[in-house]
């Protein structure tokens, strides 16, 4: 692509966030909206709006080399992902519920669902999906890798090696000439058989004719059977043929993979080209920023220090000439000569939560119509830097700091000019009013700081210990898009008809990215958003938890701690242990923000009554820290914790939800999810898709079974030598059924027990409650109404009833 390209990418951006930031905020305040589902339409029309704009402003800035055009697009992009998780937080309070559906919406937006078309190709065009921005990772290569060296170091000192590739060990010559006399001789004795083979062969039809006697064939006859054979063959291929096209058609038969064509390398190449460009733009860009604001300083500030003294010198006497008297000169916290000639506007607010993130949106905008929309930028085909610019900017730089150096004399000045006036009316320096006394302002309770435990050690230190002890761990390269699963296309329809859909493992995947990805990745988005500081990811044994939990990482370019009770076992032993632990696991995740801390098995920590196989692990260790812990993470602090459980109902509810605020409900994957499953999975183990091969069958034949399931019967079943007979005996779903019997699927009673647990979650009964007045408000129902009170009773019955039978079935 272009540089013109994506110029006219940025401008049909910029035009669509102009809109939506009139209908957003319009110049009248309208009224209040009482219609529930009416207000919900609207902050859902703007999240997928803003939600388009994003992947356009991402896909510019991602491939735009001009250093200050990127600029100018990552302001806005920020402000744009921060605004899209404002939105997002919106309708969580409005709905009650994490997972919200459009299928009601897309036909009206002409918007397309989300169709993952797995790992190796980036989801680029779908309307739903929540792209992560690739300079994420891109910004922190550098400091991953010294990350990564500096792990590496601490491993090899203790003695644990990182694996390496095998290498081929030397042979000598008497083995090497044994290895080629077995080979060739091999190789002769199987085309000896052949040859023998050949030999009976023909020695055979040699003997049936000379049973039959000769007879010479008639020509007619021959010529009308090799005709008949041949129409023959090429009618059914022709038949085979337009069958199976109707049939990928249909959406019944997958599709043949295709290599990447000559256009799509060289389109890649492009991308990376591009990057190069940028960098070397940016190093040049970087260094005339110095040497420009070198020349600013040098010529023009000079003038700038005698206008400003000027300009304050005259309010001076204007003030004095209105009052008499001189002015008090303005505080440095109230912006000093600054102050003075700042032309304030009121600003109309919106009735939805006050935004972080409209004004730099805003003032995003303002700046590409001012500065870049009409710009003629044909003459600059490298795509270089604009000195005039650049020259603006640092003029607006300088001044800022010339009038900080003019405010300090001035002040003086202001001073001297005080006691001149007072000694010529003959007034004492000091006023003999009685001074007003100042009342006493109540004493504001200081905030204990935090005691430093680790003060005298540093943070390689800490990084050290924390390695060797392996709770700093290196997280597993795995990208979010290779966590596969469809979105749920009917649960507006579902809600519309009283039933809760379940969410899908493609809306699991979207909300990974809006509460995890995009917060760690970008510090303004951290810093002004929505603050999550911990996150519960819950779901069978299976479903793709730890999966999501690298991606995470990855995605984000963020370290990882890990604090499960079978990593801390008979480490750090007592109160003051644990104490320093977590200081250290505090103090060195703010040094390598993006940081996430892990704990494996969420529901230990909680547990009501330890069982007796588990007492030596302590899992109750963390149980009053971790709140204290969430607490201390703030806004300025990129972490996240983050727990993953297989069995929630077996934790202490309240304690459970009071450290986990947001918490994700992951269901075993639908049909449309095990469709893209069974089709990812076998492509990336080495399987080649043939049309005898029934998908659609095998995905609805294995509802129950989670993405691990899969994972491992692939792999069991698509060993070397299975994947050299594909060409001679093609690849059968029921050769995928053999190993997914010797595994226990997803029950209905497990199910049931993860739906009533999440119930008694404080957003589960909020959701409980909307539907249950929904239910009300649609109209008279013949059944005897529940109260809210018998509601959650009736649930909490439901659930410990469910989790005993769950538990008596697995102990059995």
């Amino acid at each position: 692509m272009s540089h013109s390209f994506y110029d006219r990418m940025w401008a049909e951006a910029q035009r669509a966030l102009d809109d939506l930031l009139e209908d957003e905020v319009p110049p009248t305040a309208c009224p209040p909206q009482r219609d529930h589902q009416q207000v919900f339409q609207t902050v859902a029309g703007f999240y997928l709006r803003y939600l388009q704009i994003f992947r356009a402003l991402e896909a510019v800035y991602d491939q735009i080399v001009h250093p200050q055009k990127r600029r100018a697009v990552r302001l806005v992009l920020d402000g744009v992902m921060g605004r899209l998780l404002e939105l997002k937080n919106e309708m969580v309070e409005l709905e009650a519920s994490e997972f919200h559906y459009f299928d009601d919406m897309l036909q009206d937006l002409k918007m397309t669902p989300v169709s993952v078309q797995g790992t190796e190709t980036r989801v680029g065009h779908e309307d739903l999906e929540v792209p992560i921005p690739r300079y994420f990772a891109r910004e922190r290569m550098k400091a991953l890798k010294e990350r990564d060296k500096m792990l590496e170091q601490i491993l090899v000192k203790r003695g644990q090696t990182i694996p390496e590739p095998v290498r081929v060990q030397p042979m000598t010559t008497e083995r090497a000439v044994q290895v080629i006399q077995v080979s060739e001789r091999a190789r002769q004795g199987r085309l000896r058989a052949l040859f023998m083979k050949q030999i009976t062969q023909q020695d055979r039809r040699r003997r049936s004719h000379e049973g039959c006697g000769l007879s010479m064939p008639n020509p007619q006859l021959a010529a009308t059977l090799i005709q008949k054979v041949w129409r023959g063959y090429r009618q059914r291929k022709k038949t085979s043929k337009e069958r199976l096209e109707e049939m990928i058609f249909l959406g019944m038969v997958e599709p043949r993979r295709l290599t990447p064509s000559d256009a799509e390398r060289q389109a890649g190449q492009v991308e990376g080209l591009r990057q190069q460009t940028q960098e070397q733009n940016e190093a040049e860009y970087q260094q005339a920023l110095v040497t420009i604001k070198e020349s600013v300083q040098l010529v023009d500030g000079p003038d700038m220090k005698a206008a400003l003294q000027d300009q304050i010198r005259q309010w001076f006497l204007e003030c004095r000439d209105a009052t008499g008297t001189f002015p008090d000169f303005p505080s440095a916290e109230d912006g000093g000569s600054a102050s003075i000639f700042a032309q304030k506007t009121p600003e109309q607010g919106w009735k939805m939560r006050p935004s972080g993130f409209l004004h730099t949106v805003s003032e995003g905008s303002r700046l590409y119509r001012e500065v870049w929309q009409a710009r003629d930028e044909s003459h600059n085909f490298p795509q270089r830097f604009d000195p005039q610019l650049v020259r603006e900017e640092k003029r607006r730089e300088v001044e800022e700091e010339v009038r900080v150096q003019v405010d300090e004399i001035m002040k003086q000045e202001l001073k001297t000019l005080k006691l001149v006036v007072d000694r010529d009316k003959g007034m004492k320096k000091k006023s003999k009013k009685p001074l007003k006394k100042k009342k006493k302002k109540g004493k504001k309770k200081k905030k204990k700081k935090e005691k430093d435990l680790t003060a005298d050690r540093s943070i390689e230190s800490l990084y050290e210990e924390l390695a060797l002890d392996g709770i700093l761990v290196r997280p597993r390269n795995i990208r979010l898009s290779a966590y596969l699963g469809e979105s749920c296309y009917l649960g507006s329809s579902l809600r519309q008809a009283a039933v809760e859909p379940m969410p899908s493992l493609g809306d699991v995947r979207q909300l990974v990215t809006l509460y995890g990805v995009l917060p760690l990745g970008s510090r303004s988005v951290h810093e002004r958003g929505p603050l999550i500081r911990s996150l519960l990811l819950a779901g069978p044994a299976g479903v793709g938890k730890k999966t999501l939990l690298h991606a995470l990482c990855t995605e984000s370019g963020a370290s990882l701690f890990q604090l499960s009770c079978s990593t801390l076992a008979g480490r750090y032993p007592g109160r003051g242990g644990l104490q320093l632990l977590l200081n250290m696991v505090l103090k060195v995740a703010r040094q390598l923000q993006p940081s996430v801390i892990w704990i494996e098995d969420a529901e230990k920590t909680f547990y009501k009554k330890v069982p007796k196989t588990e007492r030596e692990l302590e899992p109750r260790r963390l149980k009053k820290y971790l709140p204290k812990l969430v607490r201390s993470i703030r806004a300025e602090d990129r972490i996240l914790l983050l727990g993953t459980s297989r069995r929630p109902f077996d934790a202490d509810h309240k304690a459970l939800c009071k450290v986990y605020k947001k918490i994700l409900l992951i269901p075993r994957p639908d049909y449309a999810s095990r469709l893209v499953l069974w089709r990812e999975l076998l492509i990336m183990t080495g399987a080649q898709l043939d049309p005898t091969l029934d998908l659609s069958s095998l995905a609805k034949v294995t509802d129950g079974y989670t993405p691990g399931h899969m994972l491992q019967a692939a792999q069991s079943v698509l060993s070397a030598r299975r994947l050299g007979q594909q060409v001679r005996r093609p690849l059968t779903a029921s050769e995928l059924l053999r190993p997914l019997a010797r595994h226990d699927p997803v029950y209905k009673e497990e199910e049931e027990a993860f739906k009533a647990w999440y119930s008694r979650t404080p957003l589960g009964r909020r959701r409980a409650r909307a539907a249950h007045m929904f239910q009300q408000a649609a109209g008279p129902i013949t059944a005897k109404m529940k109260t809210g009170k018998e509601l959650k009773t009736t649930q909490q019955g439901q659930g410990e009833k469910t989790g005993r039978r769950l538990h008596q079935s697995q102990r059995r």
